[in-house]
C-alpha cells in the first residue's frame, strides 16, 4: 500500500467521524449546563446573601453596585445553563459565560493560585502560589491526625478522603476554555437546536 493509499484511507475514516461531530460540542454542553444552572439559581435564591458578599471589601469581593452584579452574574449563569443545555444560542451564550468565569477568576479566586485543592508535588507549571499548597497541605495533615486520634476517621473518610479546599482559578479557567471551544463549534450538528435553526434559515432563504 502506497502512502498516498494510506493518507486516503485515513482522510476517509476522518470524513466519516466528521458526521458524528456533534458529539462532542454536546458532551461539553452537557457537562457544563447543570453547573451553570446550579450555580445561577443558588445565587438568585439566596440574592440578598449573594449580594452583601460580592459587596463587602471586608468579608467579601468588594465589587462596585452588588446587587446589579448579583442580577447579571446570576440570571447569565442560569439561563445560560438551559441554553446550553438545548444548544440554543450557543455562541451568543457563550460570550457573557466566559465573561463571568473570567470575573470570578479574577476577583475569588486569582488570590489562591491555580488549583483548587491543593497538591503535594506541583503538577502544573503556571502554579504560582506554592506558598499556599505548603500551608494546605501542612493543615491537612494536622486535621488528619487529630481525627485519627479523637474521631472516627474511618467512618469519616468512607466515602472520600479529607482535603482542604485552596480555591485556586482552575475550575472557571477549565469552564472558560470549555465555552471556548463551543464559540468555535456552536451548538454541535444534529445534536444542537442551532444546528436545525441554521438548517431552516438555509432553506427559506
Amino acid at each position: 500500500m502506497t502512502l498516498a493509499t494510506k493518507l486516503h484511507s485515513i482522510q476517509q475514516v476522518f470524513s466519516k467521524i466528521q458526521a458524528i461531530e456533534g458529539i462532542a460540542p454536546l458532551l461539553l454542553r452537557v457537562y457544563l449546563a447543570p453547573i451553570f444552572i446550579k450555580a445561577g439559581y443558588g445565587k438568585l435564591a439566596a440574592f440578598d446573601d449573594t449580594a452583601a458578599y460580592f459587596g463587602s471589601p471586608d468579608w467579601g469581593l468588594g465589587l462596585p453596585f452588588p446587587e446589579l452584579m448579583t442580577a447579571l452574574a446570576g440570571g447569565t449563569e442560569l439561563i445560560g445553563g438551559w441554553l446550553l443545555l438545548f444548544g440554543l444560542a450557543t455562541r451568543f451564550i457563550a460570550l457573557p459565560l466566559m465573561l463571568t468565569m473570567l470575573v470570578a477568576a479574577v476577583t475569588a479566586h486569582w488570590q489562591y493560585g491555580w488549583h483548587t485543592l491543593p497538591e503535594s508535588t506541583l503538577t502544573v507549571p503556571w502554579e504560582w502560589r506554592m506558598d499556599l499548597i505548603e500551608g494546605a497541605n501542612e493543615r491537612k495533615d494536622a486535621a488528619k491526625s487529630l481525627l485519627r486520634e479523637y474521631g472516627n476517621y474511618s467512618w469519616l473518610t468512607e466515602n472520600g478522603a479529607i482535603t482542604i479546599l485552596k480555591n485556586g482559578i482552575e475550575f472557571a479557567a477549565t469552564y472558560f476554555i470549555m465555552l471556548l471551544v463551543l464559540l468555535f463549534t456552536g451548538g454541535g450538528r444534529y445534536t444542537s437546536v442551532d444546528h436545525y435553526i441554521d438548517k431552516w434559515i438555509k432553506q427559506h432563504k
